[in-house]
C-alpha cells in the first residue's frame, strides 16, 4: 500500500502487520523541507563564491587564487589575474591566533610555495628570479626586494621556512611544525616541552601498524561478544549479584566494626585526656562528633544493605527474565547476522554528514560580508541573515544527526519484531534487515523524524546552557552556577528518558504500524505496567554490558602492552595505548548498543505477549522457549 494516508486503525492486534500505512506523513513534509533548506544553504556558497574561497584560497585583497578576478571598490590590488597563482602564501606562517583559530598574516597568492628555506632578502629575489613566484607584496618587483624600503612589512618575515602545498586546498604550510609549538602546547596543556610531545606523536607514527592491528582486535571481540554473551550472561549476572551483596554486607560490617572499636579506644583514654586537658569540655566534644558521625554511617549502610537484600529477594526472579532475555537476544543475531553491520552504516552515514557539514560550515565563513579594516586587507565576517543560516546548519547537525540513529533503531526494532513474532524461525524473509530499511523508507520516515525531532528540541537548550556555563566560567556566583549545573543535568536525564521512549515508540510502530504519538503511549502504558522488571534489565542488563565493554577494552589493553612492549625500539607508547583503549572502548559502545536495542525490543515484545496471550488455543504465545520457562516461573511463583 501506497503512501496515501495515516488513518489509525481502532483495533491493534499487536502483530506485525503486512497491510501498512504511512505515519507522520505532515513530519516527513517538515523534515524534506528542512533538508531543502540546508541544500540551499550549500547552495548559497557555491553560488556567492565561498565554496571556491575555501577550496582555491584567497589572498588579502578579496582575490581568488588560480582564476580572473573583479575589482573590489576600496580594495586596492583588488581584480588581479591569479589564474598562474594557485596557492596561498602567508608572509608570518606561525603567527597563530589561538583565540580566533587563525594565521594572524598578510595572505597572497602565489605561483609556487618555497621548496627551501630563504635566509635573506637576496634568497627571496632569486627565488621569485628562477621559479617565477614573487613572495612579497604585489607591488613589489621580485628584482629590488634587497633595496626596497617596504620589505620589512610588505615581505615575508625571514627566514621564510621550506613549505608545501596542502592536497587539495593549496596552502603552503610549513614542513617543519616547530613553528606551531605555542599552539600545539595550548591544546595539548599536558605536555611542558615540545621534546615530550615529539616522543609520543614519533610512538604514534612508529607503531601505527599495531594500532590498526589492536583496533581490528577490538572489533573481532565485540563481535564474538555479542554471539557467545547469552552463553556467560547467567554467569555475569549471578556474579554481580553476588558482590554486590558481599560488597554491602561487608562494608556495613566494617563500618560496624570501627565504631564499637572507637568507642571502645575513647573509653579507655577519656579519663587520661580529661586529667592532661586544660579545656576538656572541647576535646569531648570534639570525639563526640566523631563517634556520632561513625554510627550515623553504620545505621544508614545497614538500613541500605536491608533495602537491598529485600530487592534481591523479591526481584531475583525478574533477574531469571534478564538472563533469559540475553540468551533470545545471541540467539537473534545467529539468525539476524547482518544486525553486527548496522554500527558500520551508522558510522559511515554519520560520518559523511558531519564532513558534509563542516564542508558547508567553511564555505559559509568564507561566504560573509567582505569587511575592509584600517590595514586595508579585505576579511569575511557572518552578519545579517548569514548568522541566521548558521544557527540553521548547526540545528540540522543535531536533528539530522539523531535522526539517522533513530533509523538505526527503527531498523533493528523492525527486525526484531520480524523474528519474534515468526513461530516458525525457518520461515523467515530471507534478509529482515534489508525488510525492515524498506518498510521504514516506505512507511515510517515521519515517525523517525517527528520522534529526532523531539530530542532536538531538548538537546538544544541543554547544549545552550553548557555553553553559557563555560562563558561565564569563573565569573558566575555559586548560586547561578548551582542552578545551571541543576538545569543542565535535568535536561539531559530527559533527553535519556525520552531517547528511551523514542525506542520503545518505534518498535511499536514496527509492530502495528502506528503514528508516533500513538505508538509512544502504547509502549508507556505497556513498561508502567512492567516497571520492575524494566527497572531490572536497565540496572542488571546495563551493568552486564558495561563489564561486557571492559572487558574488551582490557583484552585489547592486555595484548597492546604484550605488542608494544615487544618492540624494544618504541620509547613511548602510552598514547598508542590510550588510543587504542579508546577506540576499543567506542566499538565495544557501539557493538553492545545494538545488543541492548536488541534486548529492550525483545522485552516490550515478550511484555504484549504476556498481555494479549495465555497460551491457549488461538492464543498461543510468540515468545522462545528460555522466555516461556521464565515466564511461567514467575506465573508460578506468583501463583504461590
Amino acid at each position: 500500500m501506497g503512501c496515501c494516508g495515516s488513518a489509525e486503525r481502532p483495533k491493534r492486534e499487536w502483530k506485525p502487520l503486512e497491510d501498512r500505512n504511512c505515519t507522520d506523513l505532515p513530519w516527513f513534509l517538515l523534515f524534506t523541507l528542512f533538508l531543502v533548506g540546508m541544500c540551499g544553504i550549500c547552495g548559497f556558497t557555491i553560488v556567492t563564491g565561498g565554496a571556491a574561497r575555501l577550496v582555491f584560497g584567497y589572498d588579502s585583497y578579496g582575490n581568488t587564487c588560480g582564476q580572473r578576478n573583479e575589482p573590489i571598490e576600496g580594495v586596492r590590488l583588488s581584480g588581479l589575474d591569479h589564474t598562474d597563482r594557485k596557492f596561498v602564501f602567508f608572509l608570518d606562517p606561525c603567527n597563530i591566533d589561538i583565540i580566533q583559530r587563525k594565521i594572524k598574516s598578510m595572505a597572497l597568492c602565489v605561483s609556487q610555495c618555497p621548496t627551501e628555506e630563504l635566509a635573506t632578502y637576496y634568497d627571496l629575489k632569486k627565488f621569485a628570479m628562477i621559479n617565477g613566484s614573487e613572495l612579497c607584496s604585489y607591488e613589489l618587483p621580485g628584482h629590488k626586494y634587497p633595496s626596497l624600503p617596504e620589505r620589512f612589512e610588505k615581505c615575508p618575515k625571514l627566514p621564510v621556512p621550506q613549505s608545501k602545498a596542502l592536497p587539495v586546498f593549496n596552502r603552503c604550510t610549513p614542513v617543519d611544525i616547530s613553528c606551531y609549538a605555542k599552539f600545539a602546547e595550548a591544546v595539548v596543556t599536558f605536555v611542558s616541552d615540545n621534546s615530550m610531545l615529539n616522543r609520543l606523536i614519533a610512538g604514534v607514527a612508529a607503531s601505527k601498524e599495531i594500532i590498526v592491528g589492536l583496533c581490528l582486535l577490538a572489533l573481532v571481540l565485540s563481535m564474538i561478544l555479542m554471539v557467545i554473551i547469552r552463553y556467560i550472561s547467567a554467569v555475569l549476572v549471578w556474579i554481580l549479584t553476588g558482590l554486590v551483596v558481599l560488597g554491602s554486607l561487608g562494608g556495613t560490617s566494617a563500618l560496624w566494626w570501627l565504631y564499637i572499636d572507637y568507642r571502645m579506644t575513647m573509653n579507655e583514654t577519656m579519663t587520661k585526656d580529661l586529667r592532661k586537658t586544660e579545656e576538656p569540655n572541647g576535646g569531648i566534644k570534639t570525639t563526640k562528633d566523631h563517634s556520632q558521625g561513625l554510627l550515623i554511617y553504620a545505621v544508614s549502610a545497614t538500613v541500605f544493605t536491608g533495602i537491598l537484600l529485600l530487592l534481591m529477594l523479591f526481584m531475583r526472579k525478574r533477574v531469571a527474565l534478564t538472563i533469559a532475555l540475553f540468551h533470545v537476544a545471541g540467539k537473534v543475531f545467529i539468525h539476524l547476522p547482518l544486525l553486527a553491520l548496522q554500527p558500520f552504516c551508522t558510522f559511515l552515514a554519520l560520518s559523511l554528514f558531519w564532513v558534509y557539514w563542516i564542508m558547508v560550515l567553511l564555505f559559509l565563513g568564507t561566504s560573509g560580508e567582505m569587511k575592509i579594516p584600517e590595514t586595508g586587507l579585505v576579511e569575511f565576517r557572518l552578519r545579517g541573515g548569514l548568522q541566521y543560516m548558521t544557527w540553521y546548519h548547526a540545528v540540522g547537525l543535531i536533528w539530522i544527526s539523531e535522526f539517522i540513529l533513530a533509523c538505526q533503531q527503527m531498523t533493528v526494532a523492525g527486525a526484531v519484531v520480524t523474528y519474534y513474532f515468526t513461530r516458525d524461525k525457518n520461515k523467515l524473509p530471507v534478509t529482515p534487515i534489508l525488510s525492515s530499511v524498506l518498510r521504514l523508507v516506505r512507511y515510517h520516515l515521519g515517525t523517525v523524524a517527528k520522534g529526532s525531532f523531539i530530542i532536538t528540541l531538548v538537546k538544544i537548550p541543554r547544549l545552550i546552557l553548557m555553553y553559557i556555563h563555560n562563558q561565564l566560567k569563573g565569573k558566575e556566583n555559586a548560586c547561578a552556577r548551582c542552578m545551571l549545573k541543576a538545569c543542565i543535568c535535568c535536561l539531559w536525564c530527559l533527553e535519556k528518558c525520552l531517547n528511551y521512549l523514542n525506542q520503545n515508540a518505534y518498535a511499536a510502530t514496527a509492530i502495528n504500524s502506528t503514528s508516533f504519538c500513538t505508538s509512544a503511549r502504547d509502549a508507556f502504558m505497556i513498561l508502567v505496567e512492567n516497571a520492575l522488571r524494566v527497572a531490572t534489565i536497565n540496572t542488571v542488563g546495563d551493568f552486564v554490558l558495561f563489564l561486557g565493554k571492559i572487558l574488551i577494552v582490557a583484552c585489547t589493553a592486555i595484548t597492546g602492552v604484550l605488542a608494544l612492549n615487544y618492540q624494544r625500539d618504541y620509547t613511548e607508547w602510552v598514547l598508542p595505548l590510550i588510543i587504542v583503549c579508546l577506540f576499543a572502548f567506542l566499538v565495544a559502545h557501539c557493538f553492545l548498543s545494538i545488543f541492548e536495542i536488541v534486548v529492550d525490543v525483545l522485552f516490550l515484545c515478550f511484555a504484549i505477549d504476556t498481555k494479549y496471550n495465555n497460551g491457549t488455543h488461538g492464543r498461543e504465545f510468540y515468545m522462545d522457549k528460555a522466555l516461556m520457562v521464565t515466564n511461567s516461573f514467575e506465573i508460578s511463583k506468583e501463583k504461590a
